[in-house]
């Protein structure tokens, strides 16, 4: 099975992420990509806090779960707001995140970018064609890549799309 690949969307709007999931999902039935996990953040703009939703059909072995998405969303949104007591128990937890690029680094971010009024899509892939799925989230006017684990070269393809011009 091939290395899946975590990416990390903004959209500038509470509703992008979903908007942008279901496209995924529909490219998933066409076997342009393999969806392992995905989650999303919706962030209205007059609320205190982000809501969260995993991804419901969840199939085979690469999905993630909810301790996983509970556990990073818990790092970047809600840990900063219980005080630095709960922060040095959590430092351990988070240190093995670090092997597959989710460090302090992406934390911050992630929680840089995403505030009221934004969203953002959270997926684990595998056997993407790249030009098909980054033309199909162009669609969704997706603000920005915030993250994502490919090769260099992968993700400048991927970024490309979003280049002022």
């Amino acid at each position: 099975m091939p290395q899946p690949t975590l990416t990390v969307w903004k959209f500038d709007s509470p509703d992008g992420a979903d908007r942008a999931e279901q496209t995924l999902e529909d490219l998933g039935r066409e076997n342009i990509v393999t969806i392992h996990d995905a989650a999303t953040v919706s962030w209205e703009k007059d609320a205190k806090k982000p809501k969260t939703r995993q991804r419901t059909s969840t199939t085979g072995s690469g999905a993630l779960g909810g301790g996983f998405w509970g556990l990073l969303f818990g790092l970047i949104f809600f840990v900063p707001l219980l005080g630095a007591a709960l922060g040095a128990a959590t430092g351990a937890l988070s240190g093995s995140l670090t092997d597959v690029g989710i460090d302090d680094g992406f934390i911050n971010r992630v929680r840089d970018q995403i505030t009221p009024g934004t969203s953002a899509l959270f997926v684990m892939t595998s056997d993407a064609v790249v030009d098909k799925v980054r033309d199909a989230l162009a669609g969704n006017e997706p603000a920005g890549l915030i993250f994502t684990n490919l090769s260099t070269e992968q993700e400048a393809a991927i970024r490309d799309v979003f280049r002022a011009e």
